[in-house]
């Protein structure tokens, strides 16, 4: 299987140095990587056809219509979609039909950098023997679509400036069912470190695999 990586944008969140974590992982269980440094990759029809996973890093990014409706589309005909972090839900605000795919979309992260705990709430393999961890980074306050199937969570304290936060149950980790496609999503992994994070690390590369249909 071919996986189309799409990775740029604001360069703070390492887009490259994220990827290359995964791209090794994938090339191991047999997948080939088809990288693109820009954005038009999604007006090469060819190019999202050829890709049975893409998997998105671009931070800060607007979709012109057309990548919208070619990307959405091709996630819809049976591609799977998957991403962490700003580089997913942080990313084309202005396509709606964008956000309605992933199904989340980024608002705030009170206090920056903070400890705070993430838990475990369903059985699936991608979240298979992995217990609750703790984790300092920045703890995603995201908008999500209630029918995700949600695989980890976080709450919030009310902390760092926030009081309206407090006791808020935010997803960490969610699936989606996308017409015949599979879409991955974790708010974890600002940076290479963030992402080496044994439980981090395990669950990105079975949400990945899970997306691309193994």
């Amino acid at each position: 299987m071919r996986i189309l990586v799409v990775r740029g944008g604001w360069p703070g969140h390492e887009p490259a140095a994220c990827t290359e974590l995964f791209i090794a992982r994938l090339r191991a269980h047999g997948l080939t990587a088809d990288i693109a440094e820009t954005l038009d990759a999604y007006d090469d029809q060819d190019r999202l056809a050829a890709a049975g996973l893409i998997v998105q890093c671009w931070t800060g990014g607007r979709l012109t219509e057309q990548q919208e409706r070619n990307l959405v589309g091709r996630v819809r005909a049976g591609a799977g979609f998957a991403g962490w972090h700003g580089g997913i839900v942080a990313t084309a605000y202005e396509s709606p039909d964008y956000q309605f795919m992933v199904g989340g979309r980024f608002v705030c992260h009170p206090g920056g950098f903070v400890d705070y705990d993430v838990k475990i709430v369903a059985e699936h393999p991608v979240v298979h023997g992995i217990d609750d961890f703790s984790v300092h980074t920045e703890q995603y306050f995201c908008h999500t679509d209630p029918t995700l199937e949600v695989l980890a969570t976080t709450t919030f304290t009310g902390d760092h400036g926030a009081p309206e936060t407090a006791g808020a149950v935010v997803p960490v980790v969610w699936l989606r069912r996308f017409g015949a496609g599979r879409v991955f999503v974790s708010t974890l992994g600002h940076s290479p470190a963030d992402l080496t994070v044994p439980e981090v690390a395990t669950i990105t590369e079975r949400g990945l695999l899970w997306a691309a249909g193994r």
